[in-house]
């Protein structure tokens, strides 16, 4: 079984909902990424997402561009971001994914890439630039080594919910709004509705993502779902401090009131 299916399992028994984490490999180096990762998954984050950096990452904000940027400046690449999983995934308790856009896949070789995940222990791939109208071109892959790719569904898809949620593995990535990443101080989304519609579809736990970043934010919009994602919020905690003890400081403090919101 996949880790991302065992751990949601967990949490349907607990009766709980899921904190899913992002951080950007690589920002500000890969040692304070070992230490973060660590962090995350010993202060209870239950699935933790690897930003791969990439030159145009198209479907996030400032927060998380200038992170890429720093993270590709101090030449952290691909193979890197595989040589730390690699190194510390018998420390992680938790599942793993990646998000990262699909020409990295492309230029590594898509089955080589595949089957590198599965050696290392990365669990899924969420992947903003392949929809699913265009999964098939991994399919085979997804199947041949147990590496799911976690879909992306937004207010806007409305005709395409029932094709993506009725496909989905591991968890749906649940898009709160339009536009890019970044801290919200309010949505305007009707997350009931939402989330019914794609409850009618699909029995996959339904995650939502995009502007999270307070404990409060997370309490209210994981009452209609499975669970609440945070990225720019952390990528900000960790970025802030000069030393790497001061960011992990900073990181402990930022997942101490995500986790508040937790029921």
């Amino acid at each position: 079984m996949n880790r991302i299916d065992e751990r949601f399992e967990s949490l349907k028994k607990e009766g709980r909902k899921a904190l899913i984490t992002f951080l950007t490999v690589g920002d500000p180096d890969l040692d304070v990424s070992a230490e973060a990762i660590r962090t995350m998954d010993a202060e209870g984050v239950d699935l933790i997402e690897l930003g791969v950096p990439f030159s145009d990452p198209a479907a996030d904000g400032p927060t998380i561009q200038a992170a890429d940027e720093r993270a590709i400046a101090g030449g952290t690449d691909i193979h890197k971001v595989f040589g730390l999983v690699e190194e510390i995934r018998s420390d992680i308790k938790a599942p793993m994914v990646f998000l990262l856009y699909y020409n990295v896949m492309l230029q590594y070789g898509l089955e080589e890439f595949f089957r590198k995940c599965a050696e290392t222990g990365v669990d899924g791939l969420i992947i903003p630039d392949l929809p699913y109208e265009e999964s098939d071109e991994i399919a085979e892959y997804v199947d041949k080594y147990n590496v799911y790719q976690i879909f992306l569904v937004s207010p806007a898809s409305k005709g395409r919910i029932e094709k993506i949620a009725s496909h989905a593995k591991g968890f749906l990535y649940c898009v709160s709004s339009m536009g890019v990443t970044g801290e919200k101080s309010e949505f305007r989304t009707n997350f009931e509705k939402f989330f019914a519609e794609i409850k009618k579809y699909s029995s996959v736990p339904a995650c939502v993502g995009f502007g999270i970043s307070s404990g409060e934010q997370v309490r209210e919009l994981s009452s209609y779902c499975d669970g609440a994602i945070v990225g720019s919020a952390v990528v900000k905690a960790i970025a802030t401090g000069d030393t790497a003890q001061e960011r992990i400081a900073n990181l402990k403090a930022k997942l101490a009131d995500l986790k508040s919101g937790i029921a």
